[in-house]
């Protein structure tokens, strides 16, 4: 009965204002707030960049192209000249102008920002006019075009007027006009938000670019049965599914009305440790002291893992097992030394929890999100029988996302499932904000195992600032191979990403799994 019930309350909300234009999609989780620099999450990026822009722009091959910028120059290692695009107005009718880029990259930088650690390597902006922006560098940056990518423009009269000058702090449940509300320069303005219930869009008709697709109206709703969003696709209610479970795949590839719109993912799939504690804060151990100090463990825990049998039987093969610490092959330089696992070898594992002074092993915690990624719970559920055959007693703590990331930016943990990636295949994008030692301008603010790496630290530090990139590639090189084998993190595998779609309808599927509705086209209705 209440499997019934969700159906109908589905079924009327779905079909709620839905017209031959309106893209109906849905995925198991929602964005976690309308504030743009607040979350640096995928999916919230995605819906968030429906609304709002960015001086650049990414293609379908995800090439960097013109935005709110026309053009730009790099006249000395220290400096960028953006020229903006004229006559550019935000959703309520304000002209964009450099006092929104100053003003947007200065509060991407505030403390409460979830993209500081992009913000602060673009430098210092300053206005040289109303449509020339200047930023000026302390150091050189090598990937500063990737970085600009990441900072989206707001209106800042808008944000004065709503007083929401800095970012809503997400992880201490902060609410702002800016969690419900948003005002950009895009391809469809938010017209409601109900957070866990439905989003709806309008298309922009005042919009700069030129749409290659259809779409007048979206209305996303949050799904987050498998059985359900499945169900609403089959039976016309849904276009296009964004995160169909992969035990579902080979049938609808049989549907004659549905298609499957598939790709590998660039984002790389792990386990992190808290390496910070001396005591294990979340669980219990023989001795008392945090066993996720000791290398061996985390060997243990790393060799406990059978790899394929997660491809195989948990994401059906939506998998591609991995033991690189990068969200892409291009990432790791196409280096397969620097992708190769460690062997999966319980004796060993047992032999080394022994040496440790753990062969009786422990309890712990496994904290998880379990509408975030591809089969999430059921892939932690899955390592826990896995370490239970060396001895360590693993409880899943699965929960929604909007849960799970603020309890990890407040270290509320010992264990824990996490994803990394993106548009960017450059190494870095992984190396600073995650892998680093936690430190200042959002350096290592994703490192939320807080393990410090001296070494690593030193490499990674080099490599950023390094615009040569035959000097920089050894580098990277070598912060790779000295993060891998200091065993701070278990990489698991980088997902291939499937969507489910009603037939007749194109989207281009890209490697980081975005969703730009401003190039999607709509079958005609029948």
């Amino acid at each position: 009965m209440k499997r019934i019930l969700s159906a109908l309350f589905f079924t009327a909300l779905l079909a709620g204002g839905a017209t031959a234009q309106t893209l109906r999609w849905a995925s198991q989780g929602d964005l976690q707030t309308a504030d743009p620099h607040s979350q640096n999450e995928s999916m919230t990026n995605m819906m968030n960049g429906q609304v709002y822009e960015k001086l650049v722009k990414r293609g379908k091959d995800l090439s960097i192209g013109p935005g709110l910028a026309t053009e730009w120059s790099n006249p000395d290692p220290l400096t960028w000249r953006f020229k903006l695009r004229p006559n550019v107005k935000f959703h309520d009718g304000a002209p964009f102008s450099a006092d929104d880029v100053v003003f947007s990259v200065e509060r991407a930088r505030h403390e409460t920002s979830n993209v500081r650690q992009y913000a602060f390597p673009v430098g210092t902006p300053r206005k040289i006019d109303a449509l020339t922006v200047e930023f000026k560098l302390d150091k050189p940056n090598p990937i500063f075009l990737q970085h600009i990518d990441l900072l989206w423009i707001m209106n800042k009269a808008w944000c004065e007027k709503h007083k929401v000058t800095r970012p809503l702090d997400f992880k201490n449940k902060e609410e702002s006009h800016a969690s419900l509300n948003a005002n950009g320069t895009g391809p469809f303005v938010l017209v409601n938000r109900q957070p866990a219930v439905k989003a709806v869009f309008k298309r922009n008709p005042h919009w700069w670019g030129g749409f290659e697709g259809n779409v007048q109206e979206i209305v996303f709703t949050p799904i987050a049965s498998d059985g359900t969003r499945l169900a609403a696709l089959l039976s016309g209610e849904l276009d296009l599914v964004l995160d169909p479970s992969p035990r579902d795949i080979p049938r609808l590839r049989q549907q004659d009305k549905v298609q499957v719109i598939d790709g590998p993912e660039n984002r790389l799939i792990f386990i992190a440790f808290d390496q910070f504690r001396d005591k294990l804060e979340y669980g219990r151990s023989p001795d008392g002291r945090n066993p996720f100090k000791d290398r061996r463990v985390r060997q243990a825990m790393y060799q406990a893992v059978n790899v394929d049998a997660i491809r195989d039987k948990i994401m059906a093969g939506l998998a591609k097992p991995t033991g690189g610490v990068t969200p892409s092959e291009v990432a790791s330089l196409f280096d397969a030394g620097l992708q190769t696992r460690l062997p999966y070898d319980l004796a060993a594992a047992r032999k080394l929890m022994q040496e440790a002074g753990y062969g009786t092993g422990f309890e712990v915690t496994l904290d998880c999100p379990n509408n975030r990624y591809i089969n999430d719970e059921e892939l932690c559920i899955a390592l826990a029988g896995m370490w239970a055959q060396i001895g360590i007693s693993v409880k899943v703590n699965a929960m929604p996302r909007v849960l799970f990331f603020p309890k990890l930016e407040r270290f509320e943990t010992s264990l824990y499932l996490y994803g990394w990636g993106g548009a960017i295949t450059d190494a870095d994008s992984i190396l600073t904000p995650v892998w680093r030692n936690l430190g200042e301008k959002g350096i290592g603010s994703n490192n939320y195992g807080r393990w410090r790496n001296d070494k690593f630290d030193a490499l990674v530090a080099q490599q950023a600032v390094e615009p040569d990139p035959k000097k920089r590639e050894p580098l990277v090189r070598a912060a790779l191979q000295e993060f891998r084998e200091s065993l701070h993190v278990i990489p698991l595998h980088r997902q291939v990403i499937p969507w489910a779609a009603r037939k007749g309808l194109v989207a281009a599927h890209r490697p980081d799994n975005w969703l730009e509705v401003a190039w999607v086209k709509l079958p005609a209705a029948k």
